[in-house]
């Protein structure tokens, strides 16, 4: 078995987000490996508060891949996790608006496709106010909020 894949690395990513969510009280889903949108859904015990996160999975400190047009990022909640696959990893905590804010843009002409690219650099996301901010999710547990009732399309 190859542990070095990226595919574990982000399976393991995604496990550890959803334990620490889970130690705090929320009930998370994981979702399909490689779907678009959310890699977790989570709801409070009374579920009136429902969350997507988007987890990204390291194994060291590096930038963030966040694909060629900003709109077609979905989830609310970001969860950044380097040192996946280590006894110690390290999550930072970020919102969609937060992500989108800090990213940083390629300039089409230096690429050999003539496309943007864009990422979180390690500077953008690795900050005091993110990292291991766990305390966030917190908050919204105590927001009175009328049931969301999500109807398939």
């Amino acid at each position: 078995m190859d542990v070095k894949s990226s595919q574990v690395t982000g399976n393991a990513a995604s496990h550890y987000a959803a334990w620490q969510l889970s130690r705090r009280g929320w009930n998370v889903m994981l979702t399909s490996r490689n779907a678009k949108g959310s890699d977790l859904f989570c709801a409070n015990d009374n579920e009136t508060i429902f969350f997507g996160v988007q987890s990204k999975g390291l194994t060291k400190r590096d930038p963030v891949g966040l694909g060629t047009n900003l709109a077609n990022l979905r989830s609310d909640w970001w969860i950044i996790t380097i040192k996946a696959k280590t006894d110690a990893p390290v999550c930072f905590i970020m919102t969609l608006d937060e992500v989108k804010e800090l990213c940083h843009h390629s300039d089409p002409a230096k690429s050999r496709t003539g496309a943007t690219s864009i990422w979180l650099q390690p500077s953008a996301y690795d900050r005091p106010q993110f990292k291991e901010a766990w305390h966030r999710f917190e908050t919204l547990n105590s927001i009175d909020v009328p049931k969301t009732v999500i109807l398939p399309a």
